[in-house]
């Protein structure tokens, strides 16, 4: 159906789509391979959840803000793309959590929750002393028998009892993926968890372990973990569409179908065009997955998996408009807590080049599974939810001088217990039914930037050996 030359469509051009686009160019350019690609994105523009504002001299990223620099994927597209120049790290400082009103600082030695250090962990006001008594039983407690999957919750209160898994894990963890902690599932989102309490029995034992071994590598000076772009990581996007010289690019279509054509595929757009294809690669959000095919029983997976709407809202104030009691980098909510926020950056400290001088920028998260009703309120409304919350937690004087609001509906997926089971089977499916079609992103294999670039290039690894048997 192609000739000579093989056709492949990569749908979705969020960074996963792009990053396969570009790594996908760069295996055909050095190897010389016969193809041809098409990326089909169906809003207007390219990046997906990566877009940054540029306001009043403000810096403002609407999704993601950074990336962790330890996996390697993220900064070495950067420097792929020759934006190196552009990097910066994100400046260090204290983060808290908010239990009771309160802000207490994250224990020193704490990894994703997990005490490493004794001293920090018993004189923290974070927990009652019969809280720290129980997690300190995960010291003695047996490693719980092999089992294929279980939820975060019900993982670590049994590690390490129920107070913190609220005050401290919860606001953590559940952050991240803006989730329920006692849905969301271990093996897709934390496996290194359970692998470390089968390993030496203790999670406190083991996290301590590892923990003592990454630093004996780490420098004297501290340094922020996460790193982002001075002009933000949109410029990212914008970099990748402007380097890919051989990827056709359709923005503002949508593929309404995928069906069998031969020895190939044919996908009808939105606009009445069809595209062929000899393989596919799917980034689009797992619901719009399930519309493209019909009728097959291995899609139940997707289907059936639900996203979170959450919302973000970045203020801006004159420097001397904002007292801050503490000062550190940002703080997390427990989800006892009666906040409409689950989470604050304070940006302007965290990633001081985002903010013009004399100015502060609080960044603010709403929204998480079972309480997403916020995220539908208007944007003055909004405003005043997080300033409300945010003058309870420090001083605040008159109205934020600028504000920028994003929504994100259904924007999260939630990788529940099972979804490491339910994803292969679809992938099986795929394999058996579509041949040489793959489906990746965000709602399959990790939700952060270096998670989907790993996607990509794992998928361009994928189509070259479907494709070409000898393309390495």
């Amino acid at each position: 159906m192609s000739g000579e030359r093989r056709q492949i469509v990569i749908i979705g051009g969020g960074i996963t789509g792009l990053a396969a686009a570009f790594y996908l160019e760069r295996e055909i350019k050095k190897n010389g391979l016969p193809a041809e690609v098409t990326l089909v994105e169906a809003s207007p523009r390219l990046g997906g959840k990566i877009q940054t504002v540029h306001k009043d001299g403000y810096v403002i990223e609407r999704g993601p803000d950074s990336f962790l620099e330890r996996k390697q994927s993220a900064p070495q597209l950067v420097k792929d793309l020759g934006l190196d120049h552009l990097l910066v790290n994100n400046a260090t400082g204290q983060s808290y959590v908010l239990v009771n009103e309160t802000l207490y600082p994250i224990p020193e030695g704490a990894v994703m929750g997990v005490p490493t250090e004794i001293r920090p962990f018993l004189t923290t006001g974070l927990f009652s002393f019969q809280g720290k008594l129980r997690a300190g039983m995960d010291l003695v407690l047996p490693a719980s028998k092999p089992q294929e999957d279980q939820s975060l919750g019900e993982f670590f209160r049994r590690r390490v009892g129920g107070e913190v898994v609220e005050n401290l894990i919860e606001p953590l963890l559940s952050g991240i993926y803006a989730g329920d902690i006692d849905r969301l599932s271990l093996m897709s989102t934390f496996p290194q968890f359970y692998q470390t309490e089968q390993k030496h029995r203790s999670l406190i034992i083991g996290m301590k372990k590892s923990r003592g071994n990454a630093n004996s590598n780490k420098p004297a000076k501290k340094k922020g973990q996460f790193q982002t772009l001075k002009t933000g990581l949109q410029t990212i996007v914008e970099e990748l569409e402007k380097q890919l010289e051989l990827t056709k690019v359709y923005k503002g279509t949508k593929v309404v179908s995928v069906e069998h054509a031969g020895n190939g595929y044919s996908m009808k757009l939105d606009n009445g065009s069809v595209l062929d294809a000899d393989a596919a690669v799917i980034t689009a959000p797992h619901k719009v997955v399930s519309t493209m095919f019909q009728g097959e029983d291995w899609l139940n997976g997707l289907q059936d998996m639900v996203s979170t709407s959450v919302a973000n809202v970045a203020l801006g104030f004159p420097e001397e408009a904002v007292q801050m009691e503490h000062q550190g980098t940002g703080f997390v909510i427990s989800r006892n807590s009666d906040f409409s926020i689950t989470a604050c950056t304070w940006t302007n400290k965290k990633w001081p080049n985002t903010t013009p001088k004399g100015k502060v920028l609080l960044r603010a998260y709403v929204g998480k599974a079972g309480d997403e009703s916020v995220v539908e309120q208007s944007d003055n409304e909004m405003v005043k939810i997080v300033l409300d919350d945010l003058k309870r937690i420090m001083k605040i004087d008159g109205e934020p001088e600028m504000s920028c609001i994003t929504r994100w509906n259904e924007a999260m997926p939630q990788y529940h217990v099972g979804h490491k089971k339910r994803i292969n089977e679809i992938r099986e499916g795929l394999k058996t039914s579509y041949p040489g079609i793959f489906v990746t992103g965000a709602s399959f294999e990790g939700v952060g930037i270096p998670d989907c670039i790993d996607q990509g290039k794992q998928a361009v690894k994928d189509v070259l050996s479907h494709l070409f048997e000898k393309a390495e």
